[in-house]
C-alpha cells in the first residue's frame, strides 16, 4: 500500500517550485571521461557563489578534528501564537521556568541516524529544518560548520544543492527523462559543464548498480531501480549528508533490502546518513536511533559506533571470518 507523501517531500517540492524546466539543460551531453570518481569543487566551476559571506566556506577545523555535520542547539519550532500556539518541536521543559528548553542534537561525520516517531511527533518538522527547508522559531543550527540561521534564500538554495543529498519516498524523478539526465540535474543547477556532469552522473549510477540502466526512463524502471536513481542523484554533488525521508516506503521487501544495502555501503565508506522511518526493520540498519514524541526526543539509542560499519555490515563480518577459517576456534 502506498503511503502519502511525507513532510520533507512536500517541503522540497515547494522550495523547488518553478524550477523543473531546468531538465532541458541536460540533453545532448558531450562524451564522458572515464575517471570513476566524482568530487565537487564549486569554486572551480564558477557557479556564482556570493563573495561575502560564502555559505559554503569550510569551517576552520578545531584541534579535535572536523566540525559535526549537524549541530542543533535549543531548537524550538512553534506554529501560531498565544493560546493557539503549537510546539511542533519543544524539547523537555526547563525545570526552573517550565518553558520549553528546546532540542539539542549533534551528528558527527560518518554517523547513520534513524529518526522515528508517530504522526505528529515532530520528526517531519525536524527533517525540514535539517534540510534547510524550514527555519526554527528559536535555536541555532550549524550544518557542516555553517550557521544557516543568517543565510538568505539564495544562499540556502546553494547549501541545499551542495551540502545535502535528498532522497524521498516518492522518488521525485522527472517523467520521460533518462536516468543519466536525472542524476545530472543537481549539477546543472550548480552550473557544472556538460561533460563533467555526464562523468559524475555515470560514476554515481555505477555506484548504485545501474550502469546498464543509464538511458532508461522512469517508466522503464522498477520501483527499486527508480529509488536507486534517486540515491545516485543525491550523491552526485558529494554532499555532507544524505537526508532520506521514508526512502523505502513505496518499495517491496526485496527492493527495500537492495536500497538499504546501498545506504549501508555508503555509510561504511564514510557518508553521513540521516533517515526518517516508521519501520523498526529499517531503523535496525542505523548506528543510532532517535525516537520523537510530541516534539521531544524520548529515546536516543546507540546501536553501533560512529567510526565503525553500520550494524548490518558489522553482523556479516563474524560470519565471513568463520567461513574463511572453516569454523576453527568456534
Amino acid at each position: 500500500m502506498r503511503r502519502p507523501k511525507t513532510g520533507l517531500g512536500r517541503g522540497l517540492h515547494r522550495a523547488r517550485a518553478g524550477r523543473a524546466a531546468v531538465h532541458g539543460q541536460v540533453s545532448g551531453p558531450e562524451p564522458a571521461a572515464e575517471a570513476p570518481l566524482f568530487e565537487f569543487d564549486p569554486a572551480a566551476e564558477g557557479s556564482g557563489l556570493p563573495d561575502a559571506p560564502d555559505p559554503l566556506a569550510p569551517a576552520e577545523e578545531s584541534p579535535w578534528g572536523p566540525p559535526p555535520v549537524i549541530e542543533v542547539r535549543s531548537l524550538i519550532k512553534t506554529y501560531g501564537h498565544g493560546d493557539a500556539a503549537v510546539h511542533a518541536l519543544s524539547g523537555e521543559e526547563d525545570p526552573v521556568t517550565g518553558a520549553p528548553a528546546g532540542i539539542d542534537l549533534v551528528v558527527e561525520q560518518g554517523d547513520f541516524v534513524a529518526v522515528m516517531g508517530s504522526s505528529g511527533s515532530g520528526k517531519s518538522t525536524l527533517m525540514n529544518i535539517l534540510g534547510c527547508l524550514d527555519v526554527p522559531t528559536v535555536g541555532r543550527y550549524l550544518l557542516d560548520g555553517i550557521d544557516v540561521g543568517g543565510l538568505d534564500e539564495h544562499q540556502l538554495s546553494l547549501v541545499r544543492n551542495r551540502k545535502i543529498g535528498f532522497v524521498f519516498q516518492s522518488f521525485n524523478l522527472v517523467p520521460r527523462v533518462p536516468a543519466r539526465a536525472q542524476v545530472e540535474l543537481p549539477l546543472a543547477y550548480a552550473g557544472v559543464k556538460t561533460a563533467e556532469r555526464r562523468r559524475r552522473a555515470e560514476a554515481a549510477l555505477t555506484l548504485v548498480g545501474l550502469a546498464d540502466r543509464m538511458d532508461h526512463r522512469p517508466n522503464q524502471l522498477s520501483g527499486g531501480q527508480q529509488q536507486r536513481v534517486a540515491v545516485a542523484r543525491a550523491l552526485v554533488t558529494a554532499p555532507a549528508m544524505l537526508l532520506a525521508d521514508e526512502p523505502t516506503g513505496n518499495l517491496d521487501s526485496h527492493s527495500t533490502e537492495e536500497v538499504l544495502a546501498i545506504v549501508d555501503r555508503l555509510n561504511a565508506s564514510g557518508r553521513t546518513v540521516v533517515l526518517i522511518t516508521h519501520e523498526d526493520e529499517v531503523a535496525r540498519h542505523a548506528k543510532r536511533v532517535l525516537r520523537l514524541v510530541d516534539g521531544r526526543v524520548v529515546s536516543d539509542v546507540r546501536q553501533a559506533p560512529v567510526d565503525g560499519p553500520p550494524p548490518a555490515i558489522a553482523a556479516t563480518v563474524p560470519a565471513q571470518r568463520q567461513a574463511l577459517t572453516g569454523g576453527a576456534g568456534s
